[in-house]
């Protein structure tokens, strides 16, 4: 695709709430500028954790997607247009998952092992794509990527077929095994890990303050917004995700709280998901 192209499907998906980024020759991002290198900007180191950065240049990989059409067509980003040779999206800001199957193998394990989603052709496999974002991992099982949040996915089009909504069989595949830990030397409750199980506090009034504390927290922020915010979530995980007594409606209350500061609803996806990676949730 030539420079124009690729800028006017960017800005097209962009349009479609798909947060896009430009990709260098070999399917690589741009490196970081050198305000960024070596994280001398403060942010996202090997882009894995929230941090401060507001670096306006295309220098954080899938960080650095945006659905911002003033940033796409900015001074800036030209250079990286004109060098550009193919447009990235990162599917968890846009609520996807890729399952990158690389071979012929791959697609025939999943054609029997996944739901019929929407697939688009790759060089050698196919992308299967689902409704519903999720952790990303790599060589999850032969030939087989899992592309979501924190990750980028190469835009090869839309794609046919209906897409389905993520399974669980793909949301198993980037499940870490949960370590080894000793036996207690008495019985004990352990707490289920986030989606089911009896809530270690004992009592509702617990989760509810400790709720109304973190969305008072992100309030009164008076700047540093995106760390402050990553820091309440990781602290309401770290006390409540593992016990399953987080709701939807918990999530939307802190949700809620950021964007009255200013945050967009990527930032806080993305806050959310680092903070549970961070945990190992």
């Amino acid at each position: 695709m030539t420079t124009p192209a690729l800028l006017a499907t960017a800005l097209t998906l962009a349009a479609r709430a798909v947060p896009v980024l430009p990709l260098r020759a070999g399917k690589v991002p741009f490196g970081n500028c050198p305000n960024c290198a070596a994280n001398a900007c403060g942010g996202r180191p090997n882009m894995k954790s929230a941090g401060p950065c507001h670096c306006p240049d295309v220098c954080h990989a899938w960080a650095a997607a945006t659905t911002d059409a003033a940033t796409l067509t900015s001074p800036r980003w030209a250079s990286a247009w004109r060098r550009a040779g193919a447009v990235a999206y990162h599917p968890g800001g846009a609520g996807l998952t890729v399952v990158d199957l690389d071979d012929a193998a791959a697609v025939d394990w999943a054609r029997q092992s996944l739901p019929a989603t929407r697939t688009v052709p790759t060089t050698r496999g196919q992308h299967w794509i689902y409704q519903g974002a999720t952790r990303s991992a790599n060589h999850v099982r032969p030939g087989v990527d899992v592309k979501s949040s924190m990750a980028y996915a190469r835009w090869l089009g839309p794609g046919s077929g209906r897409m389905a909504e993520l399974p669980d069989a793909v949301r198993a595949l980037v499940v870490k095994e949960p370590a080894a830990v000793r036996p207690a030397p008495h019985a004990i409750a352990v707490p289920a890990l986030a989606g089911g199980g009896e809530c270690r506090h004992r009592t509702p009034t617990y989760l509810d303050r400790g709720i109304a504390m973190a969305v008072q927290r992100i309030g009164e922020a008076r700047g540093a917004v995106h760390a402050t915010v990553y820091r309440t979530f990781l602290a309401v995980l770290s006390t409540h995700g593992r016990c399953g007594c987080l709701t939807d409606t918990h999530v939307t209350r802190l949700f809620t709280a950021a964007q009255a500061k200013g945050e967009t609803p990527r930032h806080c996806t993305d806050a959310w998901t680092n903070a549970l990676t961070t945990l190992g949730l």
